[in-house]
């Protein structure tokens, strides 16, 4: 079992969700059921899937629920994408919000290389 508290991209995960809730507050309110469900919902997903795998016994369940948060990594950066399509988010708050979802995708595929499945 590995502290999933100490893990720098968990941190960044939880950082991410704070962003993403904020940046969702300023949708239109027809999208509360859609859009701003999907992406708080992937959101949570990636501190939450590296939690659910660092309490798993094996480093390879560990190895499963990171590719599960790195699904939802690419997920979350789709629909900012589409978010941007229809203009709710302006390119640069893509362009920030991305890099940290890049960032993340990064550490977590750093943390499954170092894992011995």
């Amino acid at each position: 079992m590995h502290n999933f508290k100490e893990l720098k991209v968990w941190k960044a995960g939880i950082q991410l969700c704070k962003t993403t809730f904020t940046l969702t507050g300023t949708f239109p309110s027809t999208e509360r059921y859609g859009l701003i469900s999907q992406m708080t919902r992937a959101a949570v997903s990636i501190p939450s899937n590296i939690a659910e795998g660092c309490g798993r016994k094996s480093n390879k369940e560990l190895h499963q629920f990171l590719s599960i948060a790195l699904g939802s990594s690419f997920e979350l950066e789709t629909q900012l994408i589409i978010a941007k399509e229809f203009d709710y988010i302006s390119e640069e708050k893509l362009q920030t919000i991305s890099n940290q979802i890049t960032e993340i995708q990064k550490m977590i595929y750093g943390l499954q290389k170092s894992l011995v499945t």
